[in-house]
């Protein structure tokens, strides 16, 4: 028994002086892996959008629409420039997972088919499907990339409340 309660003391101590170790490396949180949001920031978001309606118009070089503008609006929160990619949905995601694009829209519903494939924004906008249903508008990130993903959910909620989505 006092084996029992010398180990339990021994794995709580090793438990808390690994958390003040990982605290004191400065390890924040959310993180991203591969660094998109400082790459990003100052540089260059890498955009893939998809055509869709409302959300996304392509007709020459730089794509139109509700999305394109809140894209366009994130970047320049971040002090980048956008690099536009259009394609599909799934040659976007493709290259979201080759580490291509930072990000894709083109009037995506949180019912996409690519949850394990990409990471995905709360809901920002809704949208009227063809039967009446009521869709939720999000948009798709790098898996793992959570602080970029933060930055974009936090973005997008704030534009959304100051009804420019």
């Amino acid at each position: 028994m006092h084996h029992r309660l010398a180990a339990a003391v021994g794995a709580v101590l090793l438990l808390l002086t690994s958390s003040l170790a990982l605290t004191g490396c400065g390890l924040s949180i959310p993180t991203d892996p591969s660094g998109t949001l400082a790459s990003v920031e100052g540089g260059t978001l890498r955009a893939g959008v998809s055509p869709d309606g409302e959300w996304v118009q392509v007709d020459g070089d730089e794509p139109r629409g509700s999305e394109p503008d809140a894209i366009r609006a994130f970047a320049e929160s971040l002090d980048a420039d956008v690099e536009w990619t259009v394609g599909s949905e799934e040659a976007l995601v493709r290259e979201l997972e080759n580490g291509g694009l930072d990000l894709i829209a083109g009037g995506i519903t949180d019912q996409t088919p690519w949850t394990d494939k990409a990471g995905v924004t709360r809901p920002y906008a809704e949208a009227t499907a063809k039967d009446g249903s009521t869709l939720k508008v999000v948009m798709l990130v790098p898996l793992g990339e959570n602080a970029f993903l933060s930055r974009l959910e936090t973005f997008l909620s704030e534009r959304a409340k100051a009804g420019e989505l």
